[in-house]
Parts: structure tokens; C-alpha cells; sequence
């Protein structure tokens, strides 16, 4: 790698505000809001909306689609278009 042409890389508290969970991670990401973490050390934070912790795909709360019944309408108004 090159010096001096690659962001500052270090570790980060990305805050989840829908769930209340915080994570501390490594990123370039940077903030002047700062949190002190539970090791006593303060690190810079940045808020977002949704997280893991609060993905519906994540947390098994997604809704499952009723494909199949959309497909046999379907069929049921358009399927006998294309017998003519």
C-alpha cells in the first residue's frame, strides 16, 4: 500500500437507534459525536436507521409473499387468453 493516499482506518461505534444496540467495529467512517464504550475508551459514533439487529430479514420478522396465490389468479383471468 501507499502512504498517505488511504483513509484513516479504526474502530467505530455504529449505533442502531430502531433497535437501541451498538456495535464496535473497524471502519473509515468517521464522526465528531464520540460514546464512551464499555471497555472505558471513547469512540467516535455514528447513528443509523436500520441494522442487523433490526433488519426484518435478520431478525425473522419478514413477511413471506403469497406467490403461489398471486400465480394461480393470474392464471385464472389471463390463462385462457392464449388457448384462442
Amino acid at each position: 500500500m501507499q502512504p498517505g493516499i488511504h483513509p484513516a482506518y479504526g474502530p467505530v461505534v455504529f449505533r442502531d437507534r430502531a433497535a437501541g444496540v451498538a456495535f464496535l467495529t473497524r471502519s473509515t467512517a468517521s464522526s465528531e459525536q464520540t460514546v464512551e464504550w464499555e471497555d472505558g475508551r471513547t469512540y467516535p459514533v455514528i447513528d443509523v436507521e436500520i441494522s442487523s439487529a433490526s433488519h426484518p430479514f435478520y431478525t425473522g420478522t419478514a413477511r413471506v409473499l403469497d406467490t403461489a396465490g398471486r400465480v394461480e389468479r393470474f392464471e385464472r383471468r389471463y390463462g385462457s387468453r392464449g388457448a384462442r
